[in-house]
């Protein structure tokens, strides 16, 4: 299985969620309840191994962490 660093690099884009969430004091499983999505799924996105994200779930993070998708979502 390829290296999380590896998939970031070949997609381009970096999830900054762990840094997020590790600003606002907030976990992976509370994250999971605010949002409605499962903490693997989450996982797969923290750990820059998810291939697509669906805006509806974009925009719930987003608000569940009151930042911008800028924030979240970065060029590696």
């Amino acid at each position: 299985m390829p290296h999380a660093d590896a998939d970031a690099e070949l997609s381009g884009i970096h999830c900054r969620l762990d840094e997020l969430l590790a600003e606002r004091g907030m976990t992976l499983t509370r994250l999971s309840g605010l949002v409605g999505v499962s903490i693997v799924n989450l996982s797969v996105l923290k750990n820059d191994r998810a291939r697509a994200i669906r805006f509806s779930t974009l925009a719930a993070i987003c608000e569940a962490l009151d930042c911008e998708v800028g924030e979240l979502l970065v060029r590696s």
